[in-house]
């Protein structure tokens, strides 16, 4: 159960905020003002944080940066009656993941917590590198794969500019860790950085979360709403699943990108906005064009600047590196440290298509330290899905060749490890021994997979 911090000095809408979110499912706790608060973030933890904006003495800003010096990860969610377009610019160059403006409605406030948490979870790599002289931490994209080395350097060139980018590639590539990749080698890394996911907002409520709205523009407006072009004002919006938003608002948000302005849903006048736009998509806009999902005017205000990350599977000299990366954060967290994987492992990762990219071998790293009880992690704690083996095997030096290419088309993952295993014990003449160490197994699992798979009298 995800845990709530409530921070309010008004007795009536603290309660009402308690109450309205444990009647959503969340673990609720509440302080009267700023200095409790910490004081219970200190002891606590919790997965999201929600502040009225103004309280004696120790206000909503000094709370999100406080928490913010404790905890960056922790999402923070200001609330006001006061808000103003500068006032929530600042909240967001200061890291609020949202800002509310009373009063707001139930529904309002459930959604907002739970896109947070999406948004939050949505991540995908945690590890964070600083820089020495005080510039934001760059989040690590780790690769030693020619074409994305060559893809980064680019985006640190262009990334100085204000063009639109479109970052395409499939599900798990590392999509948004590239946008933030070029956020933060840009002249606007000291601007906000706000996200939408687009896939994630159904489209009657997507245009007010971009654009905003005046009070009173529907039913249920009781408050002016700022858009999140307009937190986005100087810095950068990363518009995340692109081709999931409505063909009738990409024709508004190509005005937007031509004029520079957002209209506020009951707005009467335009409002002038300064943003750096980044869409990511994991689907083939060109296609949707021809289905008339995509607008074709769109697709080319967008792709000034073209990106495109390729597959794991095209670069799976990443593969050992990215394990053993993920071996590493996920053994520390489970108190294994100096797991390592098995040459058995390593030969059936490299033959293994990974159709969910990196964010299914984090996935997987995750699991299989999990279950492994011993120092090396070997194929059976891996899970794979037997269905998606390629037609080549992985060169892994002092490893043997198994066997030939045509034959593994239509074999299944146990009986390449089954025929790995043969292929090795007939070389080292049945040395069981030698057979483990080339395999990189220990002579225990060597025992127990023979008997597995009946070849005992090998």
């Amino acid at each position: 159960m995800k845990r709530v911090l409530i921070v309010d000095d008004d007795d009536a809408m603290r309660m009402a905020l308690v109450d309205s979110l444990e009647s959503c499912g969340y673990e609720v706790t509440a302080a009267e003002n700023g200095q409790e608060a910490m004081e219970m973030f200190q002891k606590e933890t919790f997965s999201v944080v929600i502040s009225d904006m103004r309280m004696p003495r120790v206000g909503g800003m000094d709370v999100l940066r406080q928490i913010k010096k404790i905890s960056a990860q922790t999402p923070v969610i200001l609330i006001t009656a006061y808000g103003t377009v500068k006032t929530a610019v600042e909240a967001m160059k200061e890291g609020a993941a949202e800002f509310l403006m009373k009063p707001f409605s139930l529904d309002d406030l459930e959604f907002t917590v739970k896109n947070v948490l999406a948004n939050q979870m949505h991540q995908e790599f945690e590890q964070h590198r600083s820089d020495r002289s005080g510039q934001p931490a760059i989040k690590e994209i780790i690769t030693e794969n020619n074409r994305m080395l060559s893809l980064l350097t680019m985006m640190r060139n262009v990334a100085k500019s204000k063009s639109s980018v479109l970052i395409q590639g499939e599900s798990g590539t590392g999509k948004e860790l590239m946008a933030r990749y070029i956020y933060l080698h840009s002249g606007r890394k000291h601007k906000p950085f706000v996200a939408i996911n687009c896939a994630a907002i159904p489209n009657n409520l997507l245009e007010s979360e971009m654009f905003g709205y005046e009070k009173g523009a529907f039913t249920g407006a009781m408050q002016r709403k700022i858009g999140k072009f307009e937190m986005a004002d100087g810095g950068t919006l990363l518009l995340d699943e692109i081709s999931e938003m409505d063909i009738q608002l990409q024709a508004k948000l190509l005005r937007v990108l031509q004029e520079g302005e957002v209209d506020r849903v009951g707005g009467k006048q335009p409002v002038s906005v300064d943003v750096r736009v980044i869409a990511t998509t994991n689907v083939d806009l060109k296609q949707a064009i021809e289905m008339k999902k995509f607008r074709h005017d769109l697709f080319f205000r967008l792709n000034v600047i073209p990106v495109v990350i390729p597959p794991l599977r095209d670069r799976k000299e990443d593969i050992p590196i990215l394990a053993g990366y993920f071996l590493k954060k996920y053994g520390a967290a489970s108190e294994k440290a100096g797991l390592s994987l098995s040459r058995a492992t390593l030969q059936i990762m490299g033959i293994y298509t990974w159709p969910g990219n990196v964010r299914e071998l984090e996935n997987v790293m995750e699991r299989a330290v999990l279950i492994c009880n011993e120092n090396m992690i070997e194929p059976e704690h891996l899970g794979l899905d037997e269905m998606e083996l390629p037609m080549t095997m992985p060169a892994v030096p002092d490893a043997p060749s198994a066997v030939p290419a045509a034959q593994m088309e239509n074999m299944t993952l146990r009986e390449v490890e089954k025929a790995l295993i043969i292929e090795t014990l007939n070389k080292v003449q049945g040395n069981r021994t030698k057979a483990s160490q080339i395999l990189g197994i220990s002579v225990r699992t060597m025992r127990n997979k023979l008997h597995e798979y009946n070849l005992e009298d090998i």
